[in-house]
Order: C-alpha cells, then sequence, then structure tokens
C-alpha cells in the first residue's frame, strides 16, 4: 500500500469531519495487508459512525464476511473494502468468491487506477472503486452513499410501490430483492438499483449518463463502459426472462416480460 495513502489518512484525521452519519455504528470489514493503514482508517472512519474491522488475509476475510462481525449485535457486514493486491489471492478472486453467497456492497481499492482493473472488478461483482492514492473523505463517501441507498429505498417507497410484478417476475423494493416464480435472483445492490431504476418507467429509454448520475451521483468518476457491464451482469441473473433491452443510440429500457 503506498505511503501516499496513510499520510492522507494520517493528515485527514487531525482534520475535524463533517457527515451526515448514520446515527448506529455501521459494520464494514476491509481486506487489506496493510495494518498499518487499517489502523489509521479504524479511527478516522469512528468519526463517521463505521466499525471497521480488518482482515489482512484473503480466506480470513472471507470466513469474517460469511461469519459477521465479532462485536456489536449486528449480524453481517454492511460493506467491504477490498484491495486488489492481496497475499496468496487475488482481491478479484477474493470478490468472485464473496458474490458467490453474499450481495454486500464492495468497494474495491485499485493501486493504479487502471481502466481494465476498474471493469474486471465490476464484471465480478464490485459495486464500485477506488484508485490508490485516495482521500480517506471519499472513500468514506463512497461506503456511506453504498450502505445508506437500500435504507433510503425501503423507507420512502410507498405501500403501491413496493413491490412491482411483471408476470414471473417480482421487484421487492422493501426487501431489495428480485425474484423469478418465487426464487431469489440474487441481485447485488448495483444491480438492484438499476433494475428498479429502469423498471419504474417500463418502454422508457434511459441515457447511459442517466443512469450513471442516478445510480451513483455526479460526484464519482465514472466512465459509460461501466454501465454496460452492469446490464450484462444484470442480465445474466434475470434469465430466461428478458427484461432489459438495448434501445439502439438511446441506452436502455425495461420491457415487462409476458
Amino acid at each position: 500500500m503506498a505511503v501516499d495513502v496513510a499520510s492522507a489518512v494520517a493528515a485527514a484525521a487531525a482534520t475535524p469531519a463533517v457527515s451526515a452519519k448514520l446515527g448506529t455504528m455501521v459494520p464494514v470489514l476491509i481486506i487489506d495487508d496493510d495494518e498499518a493503514l487499517g489502523a489509521l482508517l479504524i479511527e478516522y472512519m469512528a468519526g463517521f459512525s463505521i466499525a471497521l474491522d480488518q482482515s489482512l488475509e484473503p480466506l480470513d476475510g472471507l470466513e469474517r464476511v460469511a461469519q459477521g462481525p465479532v462485536a456489536g449485535d449486528a449480524d453481517r457486514y454492511r460493506a467491504v473494502i477490498l484491495d486488489v493486491m492481496l497475499p496468496g489471492m487475488t482481491g478479484f478472486d477474493v470478490c468472485r468468491r464473496i458474490r458467490q453467497d453474499s450481495d454486500v456492497p464492495i468497494v474495491m481499492l485499485t493501486a493504479r487506477g487502471d481502466v481494465t482493473d476498474r471493469i474486471v472488478g465490476l464484471e465480478l461483482g464490485a459495486d464500485d472503486y477506488l484508485p490508490k492514492p485516495f482521500e480517506p473523505r471519499e472513500l468514506v463517501a463512497r461506503l456511506l452513499a453504498n450502505v445508506k441507498r437500500p435504507l433510503a429505498d425501503s423507507r420512502e417507497a410507498h405501500p403501491d410501490e413496493a413491490l412491482r410484478r411483471f408476470g414471473s417476475l417480482s421487484i421487492d423494493s422493501a426487501r431489495r430483492a428480485a425474484s423469478i416464480d418465487g426464487v431469489d435472483v440474487g441481485l447485488t445492490t448495483m444491480e438492484f438499483d438499476l433494475v428498479a431504476l429502469l423498471s419504474a418507467q417500463p418502454g422508457r429509454a434511459f441515457s447511459r449518463d442517466e443512469i450513471l448520475a442516478v445510480l451513483k451521483g455526479a460526484q464519482h468518476e465514472l466512465f459509460s463502459r461501466s454501465v454496460d457491464i452492469l446490464v450484462s451482469r444484470t442480465r445474466a441473473k434475470l434469465r430466461p426472462l428478458e427484461p432489459l433491452r438495448t434501445v439502439h443510440r438511446a441506452g436502455y429500457a425495461f420491457i415487462a416480460p409476458d
């Protein structure tokens, strides 16, 4: 891990933080072999109501994701920060393993901010990425955005909008889940947000820019290719149904299954 990152965390920790906190401590796991950086982030994130745990080894991290936090009342982590460069197993492999059983939001840390790394991470199911060295406040912002989105959606959904049915496909905003013939298809945070956005206005074509703005916010550095990857991932989980359609030169639309 770059020394510049640790220096940035130390400097930021000395600056009073202003944040819309979540009220209760939110358990988050970081899987990164830099113990010193983890200690700094643990101290810094506590000021934003984030209870950060650290795993130094990939296999330990996978076990902790499955078991949940040791301390506190929470039964699972609300997000995972995952470094790409890990001993014995890459962060990409860890991401793939997590996605076999969990839809927990994953923010990946990439050493060079390389576009290829970002694309691979998104294809494997990561929800966000941050190139190193990074500003710790930006990492906090991305974590809070991914953690708070499901809570806000479930609180704000009206009873008649919480559950949408399109033939065999059901989209439940309260549970943030989609199912086909009653079987949960296992959408991640971003995948569900995409389906919820498009299905709210069936037949309307959303441009890539519109999708990016709604799902991630204008403050995040993103690229159109990430939308294509997200749609591809989501389509694979919704098969044999094909509700997400490409609209030539316009973007993507939700077409209700028969």
